[in-house]
């Protein structure tokens, strides 16, 4: 354990058990803040208020006090409230009395040496144990299936209550408001802690140690050290092997492979240029490179000035745009938005995209396009 973090957090749980050796390499590394992190911690501090106070508890206002409040803050952390509160209610229809746990701390020892982590929120009831994870971000789409923090935070919520309620099944949803996902998924008590034996703990013993091996793929974007590891370089310089010189002299398998590949390999060559820099601006010097000023636009001093002036001087300085969808959504809130606006907003069809067989988006079908003109 570091400070006020878990070694084998459920929030790394997806990089440490796929490449074990990484959590003590990350655990060497300092934390770094973004305004990113501090928006969700700011939603999720809402959201605690919120349900909190919908459950009858007599709490404080956190509102003031958030430095990235703002209208759609306050949309989803209500829509997630709604969320929950019906959850409870589904809840009583099998339990007369169940229990609500909001930011409740738990403990994984059992399974993972000197774990914890803390859930949004977990609805105990005879027969059914719900945890709910509430997901602020908007890059990445979050899943329940084989989630392995969401199944830690269930472990730690069933070694909590399994003696004082018959929990049989488990469910576990992520509430992604902003990317309108609602994931949910459920396993049976015997099949979550069969996971923990067979998956999570041989690898957790591994990790605690730090041995085994490591081991590339997309838990890479959230290792500290995924600008300089060698076998994160070595799985995607594999792609290198071809020459791309003619297209059609790759095989369709090939090309499939390069494709899967395509997005991780951007990805890492990004994090090594972005890396490289850093230490460039820090004093270190790499063969054949340097600093130097990069463009810049010009830009007033001072915008009040620059509008008093050039009013004074008989023009208008300023140009009228129609907000965009999002930016009318965030001013009017989206409910008013929807009264106000719905009947006017279309979505028009999006150009052509090659994904994975993986996604779950229907596979597009030209000849019905072409049957629509």
């Amino acid at each position: 354990m570091l400070g006020n973090h878990a070694l084998l957090a459920p929030s790394s749980s997806a990089m440490w058990l796929e490449c074990t050796p990484s959590a003590m390499k990350n655990a060497a590394v300092a934390d770094t803040s973004s305004s990113y992190a501090q928006q969700g911690t700011d939603a999720h501090t809402l959201c605690e208020y919120k349900v909190k106070k919908a459950l009858g508890h007599r709490v404080r206002d956190p509102t003031e006090d958030l430095t990235y409040f703002d209208e759609e803050m306050a949309e989803c952390s209500d829509t997630y409230c709604e969320f929950v509160m019906e959850q409870v209610e589904t809840a009583k229809q099998n339990c007369s009395d169940p229990l609500v746990l909001v930011e409740q701390r738990l403990d994984f020892t059992r399974w993972v040496a000197e774990s914890f982590g803390t859930a949004d929120c977990i609805i105990v009831a005879d027969g059914t144990l719900t945890v709910i994870d509430f997901k602020y971000g908007l890059g990445i789409l979050v899943e329940a299936e084989n989630n392995s923090q969401m199944r830690m935070y269930a472990l730690g919520a069933l070694n909590l209550f399994e003696s004082l309620y018959d929990i049989q099944t488990v469910r576990m949803i992520i509430f992604q408001p902003r990317r309108d996902n609602i994931s949910i998924a459920e396993i049976t008590k015997e099949e979550l802690l069969e996971w923990a034996e067979k998956i999570l703990v041989p690898a957790a013993v591994l990790a605690a140690n730090g041995e085994g091996e490591y081991k590339a793929g997309k838990h890479c974007q959230f290792c500290k050290v995924k600008a300089t590891c060698r076998k994160r370089a070595e799985y995607n310089l594999q792609m290198a092997q071809y020459d791309f010189a003619v297209p059609d002299t790759l095989s369709d398998d090939e090309i499939s492979m390069i494709l899967n590949r395509a997005d991780t390999f951007i990805g890492w060559v990004n994090d090594v240029k972005t890396y490289a820099l850093e230490q460039a601006i820090s004093g270190k010097e790499f063969p054949g490179y340097k600093i130097v000023e990069g463009r810049s636009n010009r830009r007033y001093t001072n915008d009040d000035v620059v509008a008093a002036v050039v009013t004074d001087a008989g023009y208008d300085p300023f140009e009228k745009k129609l907000m965009g969808v999002t930016a009318m959504t965030k001013l009017l809130g989206k409910k008013k938005f929807d009264t106000l606006l719905s009947s006017l907003i279309e979505k028009p069809q999006g150009k052509p995209t090659l994904v994975p067989d993986s996604d779950k988006r229907k596979a597009w079908n030209p000849t019905a396009e072409d049957f629509k003109e």
